[in-house]
């Protein structure tokens, strides 16, 4: 039945595969807002009966009403605002009086509680390519979270979220599918106005993410969230913002409920500078230090000391837009030096004037491999925190000893239901290292042997919001396997993954 299946899956992408941008344009794509549509019907209505004077005032109220409910499936949950609901134009939905609890006169003082249920039901008929122990599988991966956000005033935020993700029914159980109850956030942030600028800080476990999450993200795509214990700080004045932030991330442990661990161990700290309006797009970079306890490569283990420096332009000229960024990486792992490099570049043209305003999309990524084995020299990429869903939800794709070709087409079906469509070429930087699957996971016996070209996968996603609190996702990858690979034992593999998202 898995096999029957997945078939139909892999038809059904090449069938609709055209170009497409990457899964992640789609999931940063804005989503109408309900409210917004509501409001021109309203006053539609009240221009069409006799006007009497509180039914004209009452159309002027509405009218003139401009504060918007925020949506309950943003991407940080700790950055909404529901200090709107004490505006009365706001329209009220049921538990709208546990969405803002008012805890003084000030306005901007109180407590919101909120919650986030997301299924996923996946069908990966060919992990790794049929390559080592691991079986065909079909499962749901569950993730359910609820937060508190206490703000004081103006300056003072705490917030504390809980998160349990669990799956059902998947063979291969790893850290990144499974994290009984425990604490997915809990810090306490501070605004404050300074020399014609804002200083911002935040101290306790917290999720943070950089630009498109290609390096470091919060791992959106896999069941369990990453999560940092940190002290972060940033200033913002003018077209500049400066960060620095000291970090241990969360190592996840799926054992008991609160069992997750940080320490010294595993570290992550540095400084990034960014400048808004720089020409027509943003710049950014940023250098940090990466500490991690027996690393482990296919040519050198040890402790790895990992420098990573980076760099990014995105921004958007109409009809155009673009995302480019490079980052170099050195040190050492035991006694080995590392010298690394990758890069992932976005480009689009978006065809406004058109139904469904179309947009041809172009991706080209790469990342360094082991040219060398033995030599001393550790050139393997490291992906350091990937969000899960750069390349495709599918896995079969790794930031590692990697060249990738993306051409793409997504465009609106309506305005709440995106499609999108792609055709991804990959080879390898080097046939002396091996083939990296999503996680820094290796295929198994594919280094040194075969040629660079690792195949290519069609992927077609549908993203339907259905209003400000569900979501829906449907999305088929199917990858053909290159002849040397194939002569390794390789197969062509299906991935299949229906998606609910619930937020409140």
């Amino acid at each position: 039945m898995r096999r029957v299946v997945s078939k139909a899956a892999a038809c059904a992408a090449l069938a609709l595969c055209g170009w497409a941008e990457s899964a992640s344009a789609v999931a940063a794509d804005d989503t109408a807002d309900p409210g917004a549509a509501a409001a021109p019907m309203a006053s539609s209505a009240a221009t069409s009966v006799a006007t009497s004077p509180e039914t004209s005032a009452e159309t002027s109220a509405a009218t003139s009403c401009t504060a918007k409910r925020p949506s309950s499936l943003s991407f940080n949950r700790w950055q909404e605002d529901w200090s709107v609901l004490a505006n009365p134009c706001v329209p009220r939905k049921p538990f709208d009086a546990l969405k803002y609890i008012p805890l003084g006169a000030d306005p901007s003082t109180y407590l919101s509680l909120g919650a986030n249920l997301r299924e996923r039901f996946e069908l990966n008929n060919t992990p790794l390519f049929g390559l080592g122990s691991a079986r065909p599988d079909s499962y749901v991966i569950q993730r359910a979270e609820v937060h508190a956000d206490a703000r004081i005033g103006q300056h003072v935020q705490a917030f504390f979220q809980l998160e349990d993700a669990r799956p059902f029914g998947k063979d291969a159980v790893t850290p990144v599918d499974k994290n009984p109850l425990d604490i997915e956030q809990a810090f306490v942030a501070f605004v404050y106005g300074v020399g014609g600028g804002t200083f911002k800080a935040r101290v306790g476990r917290q999720e943070m993410a950089f630009d498109l999450q290609r390096f470091v993200s919060v791992r959106d795509g896999p069941n369990v969230r990453q999560a940092y214990d940190a002290l972060w700080a940033d200033y913002e004045i003018d077209k500049w913002r400066f960060i620095g932030y000291a970090t241990q991330p969360v190592q996840y442990r799926d054992v008991t409920a609160f069992d997750d661990v940080s320490n010294r161990h595993l570290t992550f700290s540095g400084v990034r500078v960014e400048r808004v309006n720089t020409g027509p797009g943003d710049l950014s970079a940023y250098w940090s230090r990466y500490n991690r306890d027996n690393a482990r490569f296919l040519d050198a283990t040890g402790t790895e000391h990992r420098d990573v420096f980076d760099v990014r332009y995105a921004g958007k000229a109409a009809p155009f837009d673009w995302d480019a960024e490079t980052m170099l990486q050195t040190g050492h792992v035991g006694n080995d030096t590392i010298g690394a490099w990758a890069f992932g570049v976005l480009g689009g043209y978006t065809f406004a004037s058109l139904a469904g305003t179309p947009r041809l999309g172009l991706q080209v990524d790469g990342a360094s491999g082991d040219r060398h084995p033995g030599d001393g020299r550790v050139e393997t990429f490291n992906p350091l925190f990937p969000n899960g869903y750069y390349f495709t939800l599918a896995g079969y794709t790794g930031y590692s000893n990697l060249i990738h070709v993306k051409p793409s087409v997504t465009f609106k079906v309506t305005p709440k239901i995106t499609l999108l469509t792609a055709l991804g070429f990959q080879w390898r930087a080097t046939a002396a290292d091996a083939v990296y699957a999503q996680g820094s996971a290796v295929v198994p016996g594919t280094a040194g042997k075969g040629t660079r070209w690792t195949g290519m996968y069609a992927q077609v996603r549908a993203d339907w919001a259905v209003n400000s609190n569900v979501a829906l996702a449907l999305e088929a990858v199917h990858f053909e396997v290159g002849d040397s690979l194939r002569a390794l034992g390789a197969r062509n593999a299906d991935y299949v993954g229906v998606e609910a998202k619930f937020g409140w």
